[in-house]
């Protein structure tokens, strides 16, 4: 991170140096596409790196909007972005999560879950307010028919535009920071899926100009995983609070519902009755029975790929449970010794100091004493009379409960049902 006090140097463009100043150097490469904007000769050359490409002039009642498509230059413009995601990355990581995480004092498993989770939150909430923002401004949510008709949508507006530019390159930039941030071996197949998985279908989505349905799909997707990761963030810092995770649990399946349905109903049933189908990618028209078939397949995959994982780690959750609980059914409680006591002097009477009683055959008659903390037979009798002359299991404390027996008891051997004293 920029501006971070380091108290080790490492070796000029060695591996620890690179992991160590890698938001440095991204911060520098953008700061010297910044300066080109100062001079007239670079400035063109820097705007290629900053904003969208590909402007045209679209006459409307109004007037004239600025409508943008894609094209190769956006590949510049993503990489810019992508160093940009790195700085922010490293600005989360250093002023947010690494000050949460040394008050929590959490293993190194759980360290890393939390700055996967930490960073996604911060990125899942920026998105869901910017989709939403999006979607509500440009009428996708008041009129669903627009997800559909005049296809294909090869114009889009700046926001969208930008909006899908700024998507891949989040997505892109968490390739490298998975080296970055030395995620541990056994967690980077299961990170690779998933950004896997979100780079092809927003990339899908704005190749084939279906960047409405796209984005109101993205919108519940975010919202899925921001209370997720935010559930998970909530139980690092109390292993006891479910509830956030309860209320993912149902909200999980009901998302999986929605962008099955939508996606049938926009793909499968308004694509298909649209006049227009043929294969043109000049025009970037996609609209064919392949095609569509296609993008359905790979929607109905993904989404029955998540809902299995869903399902198999909520029986796992459910196993470890009812084990847990059947263990503490089964703790057996501690039994209770019977004492047996041999009288020595036959020929004693009740109320007699004289007698002498001790424990035979238990566990405990080998033991020291309980009160005094060593075995003092000859001083247990001094101060009591004929008591245990190995184990005392009563305190100090007259009328106190015996240990022996569970029930009170008192210190006199007359009255002592014991007869432990």
């Amino acid at each position: 991170m920029a501006f971070r006090r380091r108290t080790k140097s490492y070796p000029l463009f060695s591996q620890e140096f690179v992991i160590h100043n890698h938001a440095d150097i991204g911060f520098c490469l953008v700061l010297c596409v910044l300066i080109g904007l100062m001079f007239e000769v670079t400035a063109k050359t820097a705007f290629l790196f900053i904003l969208p490409q590909y402007n045209v002039s679209m006459p409307t009642a109004d007037g004239e909007t600025v409508q943008y498509h894609y094209g190769p230059k956006d590949l510049v413009t993503v990489v810019f972005y992508v160093f940009i995601a790195i700085i922010l990355h490293a600005v989360v990581q250093e002023y947010i999560l690494d000050k949460i995480s040394k008050r929590l004092h959490l293993s190194k498993v759980k360290h890393s879950k939390f700055n996967e989770s930490g960073q996604l939150v911060v990125f899942h909430l920026s998105s869901v307010i910017w989709c939403f923002y999006v979607v509500v401004t440009e009428g996708y949510l008041t009129n669903p028919r627009s997800l559909w008709e005049d296809y294909p949508h090869v114009y889009l507006p700046f926001q969208v535009k930008f909006f899908y530019l700024c998507q891949l390159a989040y997505w892109l930039h968490a390739l490298p920071e998975l080296y970055f941030q030395k995620v541990r071996k056994e967690e980077i197949p299961r990170q690779l899926q998933y950004i896997c998985l979100y780079l092809v279908h927003i990339a899908g989505a704005y190749l084939l100009n279906l960047s409405r349905l796209g984005l109101v799909l993205l919108l519940l997707q975010y919202s899925t995983e921001f209370l997720f990761h935010t559930a998970r963030l909530c139980h690092f810092a109390d292993e006891n609070n479910e509830k956030l995770f309860n209320a993912w649990a149902a909200v999980f399946g009901v998302t999986r519902l929605f962008i099955l349905t939508l996606a049938v109903l926009a793909i499968g049933f308004g694509l298909a009755r649209m006049e227009n189908q043929a294969f043109d990618p000049e025009k970037g028209n996609f609209n064919t029975l392949l095609c569509r078939l296609c993008v359905l397949l790979l929607v109905c995959a993904a989404q029955a790929w998540l809902m299995w994982r869903f399902i198999h780690s909520q029986l796992r959750h459910w196993r470890e449970y009812w084990s847990e609980q059947s263990a503490k059914r089964r703790v057996p409680a501690a039994p209770r010794l019977a004492a047996r006591f041999i009288k020595r002097e036959s020929g004693v009477t009740r109320g007699d100091s004289t007698r002498d009683w001790r424990m035979g055959d238990t566990p405990f008659s080998s033991g020291p004493c309980q009160v005094l903390g060593r075995c003092q037979p000859h001083a247990l009798r001094a101060a009591w009379g004929p008591v245990c002359a190995r184990l005392c299991l009563l305190s100090h404390r007259p009328f106190s409960r015996c240990g022996l027996l569970g029930r009170a008891c008192v210190f006199e051997p007359d009255t002592c049902t014991a007869g432990c004293g």
